[in-house]
């Protein structure tokens, strides 16, 4: 009998990891959902953020786990990037944060690998998603699963599940420099 593969996703929100705990699900891989976010502004819409991520993980019976709400630990690791657009440095920097705490969680409760929504968006680049978590495993981190989870059917199915399960969808990708471009980008509309 073979063994149900140990994985940890790192989520960044219920919208973009819906479809792919779905899969996963049926796939019956052992999950654990890690929500790692210390880049989310403010405080607020961190918990609004979580808590949808909770609902998610209950709907699908899957484990939760809230890592540390650090925005001081991001703010250092973005600084002197604040006026990086999305997609740039500050983008790499905050990626690389994030997967470095998944990996270590990953390692440190034994699971055989881990994976990210972070490139679920079309707002984000996956490529650079795969770098940063490139990165982390060749320093000695987990084995990461480089998947693209907007394929195979999976960007339909997300949004048949957020429309069907009602879920919150952020305006931003969740950082307090997005939201002030976010905000701009309107007025200027």
């Amino acid at each position: 009998m073979c063994k149900k593969m140990k994985l940890l996703v790192l989520s960044c929100c219920a919208p973009c990891s819906c479809a792919v705990l779905h899969k996963l699900v049926q796939e019956e891989v052992d999950v654990t959902v890690y929500f790692y976010n210390p880049n989310i502004f403010p405080s607020e819409e961190y918990r609004k953020r979580m808590d949808e991520q909770k609902r998610i993980c209950a709907h699908f019976q899957l484990n939760f786990v809230e890592g540390p709400y650090e925005p001081e630990v991001w703010k250092k690791a973005v600084k002197g990037l604040e006026n990086e657009p999305e997609r740039g440095e500050r983008c790499s920097k905050c990626f690389y944060l994030r997967l470095k705490q998944a990996s270590d969680y990953a390692r440190k409760h034994n699971f055989d690998a881990f994976t990210s929504v972070l490139g679920v968006s079309r707002y984000k680049n996956l490529s650079q998603v795969n770098e940063a978590a490139r990165r982390v495993w060749m320093e000695g981190g987990k084995p990461y699963l480089a998947k693209n989870w907007r394929k195979g059917g999976l960007e339909e199915l997300r949004r048949a599940l957020i429309a069907e399960l009602k879920l919150y969808q952020q305006s931003y990708c969740g950082c307090q420099y997005s939201k002030e471009q976010n905000e701009k980008n309107r007025k200027n509309c």
